[in-house]
């Protein structure tokens, strides 16, 4: 099976969270008769392959990620899903390059010297699969160097992105319950109201972030949820808050946990109530090496030519948790712009009408092979 026809079956069969079985069972088919050491997750449905080259040398790591999101599609693709589950982030497209990495660098086992992990993730969505992997002996094998790449459904074909420093952002909720004492909506006096707590807790998180965090640090706070009461004229007992907050070093995130709980119990105090507040940490910020950055650039550079690299001028927004692995290991992740060459006003990820265009699958391949042969080519075998 070549990497179009691998992603087009994972495409159309997707599967969300930590246990995927058909996915897992496709890979290894993928991987069947290779020179590969494979073990397989017990929490989860992950596959680890390892490569030994023919000669000592340093160890890399590449990640590709296999789980979809719960997202019914309209992309009118002839091998769209028909569920309620969609690879709407590209991580089939991940997975299939990521065997023809395998692939490759099998091929070319003899020239080797070192080794390659090969990590093929579940529950990269919020689920806490590069945990489960590291908690399972992920890193056992020791990597010295770890890579990813991500596609983009929004962004120029074929261009690939990187940039030194933070690539992406850490992800946390902060979960509120406001306490008070309900009763009639006529009589406030002989309550004690958590709702215009609930209000004014959302003005004061929204300054308190602008206020007190550096602009050069930033910290995103967006209040998602809000939920109170049942009837108009009654004042309720509780409220809740839930807030999605995003930050952009291990610095800011600690701080975001330890401060805003103060904030909302401050609040709370002024208006006579109690409040039950903390800060869920989801995923930590992905951070790339200065030196594995360069190497990244470097690569797809000379692989695609100087007008298909870009240096991110800020890090994305959004999250990921191979920054677990990027906090015990030195590397850099990186994307690729997979709208196709045509497209006028393309969906962007997680939209139920993303669309990656597989003809770039040949590129995602070559540059995680070009990423490892830098490691595995270029240094002297140890005596």
């Amino acid at each position: 099976m070549n990497l179009v026809e691998l992603r087009r079956r994972l495409h159309a069969d997707p599967e969300v969270g930590l246990h995927l079985p058909r996915t897992q069972r496709a890979v290894l088919d993928a991987l069947d008769g290779l020179p590969l050491k494979v073990t397989t997750g017990i929490g989860c449905t992950s596959v680890t392959a390892v490569l030994e080259g023919a000669r000592p040398g340093p160890t890399v790591l590449l990640r590709g990620d296999m789980d979809a999101l719960p997202i019914r599609e309209d992309t009118g693709l002839d091998f769209a899903a028909t569920g309620e589950a969609m690879h709407a982030c590209g991580h089939d497209f991940h997975t299939a390059a990521l065997v023809g990495a395998v692939q490759a660098l099998c091929a070319e086992r003899e020239s080797l010297a070192g080794k390659v992990v090969f990590m093929f993730q579940p529950g990269e969505e919020g689920h806490g699969g590069a945990q489960l992997m590291l908690d399972e002996g992920l890193l056992d094998t020791r990597p010295d160097v770890a890579y990813a790449l991500h596609v983009l459904a929004d962004q120029p074909h074929g261009v690939v992105f990187c940039r030194p420093g933070p690539v992406m952002a850490a992800y946390s909720v902060l979960e509120v319950t406001l306490v008070g004492r309900g009763g009639h909506g006529g009589r406030p006096q002989e309550a004690l109201d958590p709702v215009p707590a609930l209000a004014e807790t959302v003005t004061a998180l929204h300054t308190y972030v602008t206020r007190r965090f550096n602009a050069f640090d930033p910290v995103i706070l967006t209040v998602g949820e809000l939920h109170a009461g049942t009837a108009p004229n009654i004042i309720p007992d509780r409220a809740h808050l839930r807030a999605g907050i995003r930050t952009f070093s291990e610095t800011a995130t600690a701080r975001v946990a330890a401060e805003l709980p103060a904030v909302v119990t401050s609040v709370a105090a002024a208006h006579g109530i109690t409040a039950e507040a903390h800060v869920r940490p989801v995923m930590a910020p992905t951070v790339n090496d200065p030196a594995m950055a360069a190497v990244f650039a470097e690569t797809a550079t000379r692989l695609f030519g100087p007008d298909r690299y870009r240096e991110l001028e800020y890090p994305r927004t959004g999250s990921e948790d191979f920054s677990l692995v990027l906090r015990e290991i030195p590397g850099a992740y990186g994307y690729l712009g997979a709208a196709a060459p045509d497209a006028v006003t393309p969906a962007g990820n997680h939209s139920s009408r993303a669309r990656f265009d597989d003809s770039l699958l040949p590129d995602a391949a070559a540059l995680l092979v070009g990423l490892a042969r830098h490691h595995l080519n270029h240094r002297k075998a140890a005596p």
